[in-house]
């Protein structure tokens, strides 16, 4: 609960720093602190159970480390396609896939059959 309102406060005031803004802006480090502050006693338990009371085996310490990389291999691979994207817009059909668009054989989807009725589904759950 203490943490939750860390996270918007930093894009605000990453934001409102960036853009000079005068007045009314909240500094920048308020949003990063609440989240370091809130996020300072877990990481202390972490290093006192792995150090002290012994209960991080090897297999506990290789679970976070394998499960940060699906997100880390996304952020090292945008940079390399980022500049080949707009040479291979989607509207422009290869000649891979018979210079067509849709792909000979593939069938188009009436987006109001199975599309949209999946659409509103996940909407409340966000909500």
């Amino acid at each position: 609960i203490l943490g939750s309102p860390g996270a918007p406060a930093s894009t605000t005031g990453g934001v409102t720093y960036t853009h000079f803004s005068t007045g009314g802006g909240m500094p920048p480090g308020s949003g990063s602190g609440t989240i370091l502050y809130t996020t300072s006693p877990r990481r202390r338990d972490v290093i006192r159970e792995s150090t002290h009371e012994g209960h991080h085996t090897k297999m506990v310490q290789l679970g976070p480390r394998y499960g940060s990389i699906p997100s880390i291999v996304p952020e090292v691979m945008f940079p390399p396609a980022s500049p080949r994207a707009p040479s291979h817009p989607p509207s422009a059909p290869t000649a891979e896939i018979g210079a067509i668009r849709p792909p000979k054989g593939i069938e188009v989807l009436d987006p109001w059959g199975i599309p949209f009725p999946n659409t509103p589904i996940p909407l409340p759950s966000g909500a």
